[in-house]
């Protein structure tokens, strides 16, 4: 018997993540409330993503991890965007950021930073300097 784990989109725009044996059922459940009170609150809801899992183990591991996901990463996940959802599982440190040049076009890996590299703290200056805004 197929377990299913599931993403539900609710009308705030939050996202539920669960699993079930009969994913038609629980949608329904979802879907007329009254069963979890999470998505009760935030009907409608939308199935956005669903997948089968040979073992209830396996769909039980699977949302626990997405349900610690960003939102990006369940979008990116439910739109199969495999580069996106690649880009996101990365710590935003080490994501490589794209702008528009000068030419209005993306230029991939450009990080531009609007705050000066600050000289380290030494507290004998901060009587002589003005405060600076922060960046």
């Amino acid at each position: 018997m197929p377990i299913w784990c599931y993403i539900l989109k609710c009308a705030d725009g939050k996202y539920y993540t669960g699993h079930t044996d009969d994913l038609e059922r629980r949608y329904a459940e979802h879907v007329h409330g009254g069963y979890c009170g999470f998505t009760t609150r935030r009907r409608p809801v939308t199935l956005i993503w669903a997948q089968e899992f040979a073992t209830r183990y396996e769909a039980l591991s699977s949302e626990l991890v997405v349900k610690k996901w960003s939102r990006a990463k369940k979008e990116a996940l439910a739109a199969q965007d495999w580069a996106s959802l690649s880009h996101f599982a990365k710590p935003p440190r080490e994501r490589v950021s794209t702008s528009l040049d000068t030419n209005g076009e993306v230029s991939a890996g450009s990080q531009t930073s609007s705050c000066p590299e600050q000289p380290p703290f030494v507290s004998s200056e901060v009587e002589t300097q003005r405060a600076e805004p922060p960046c």
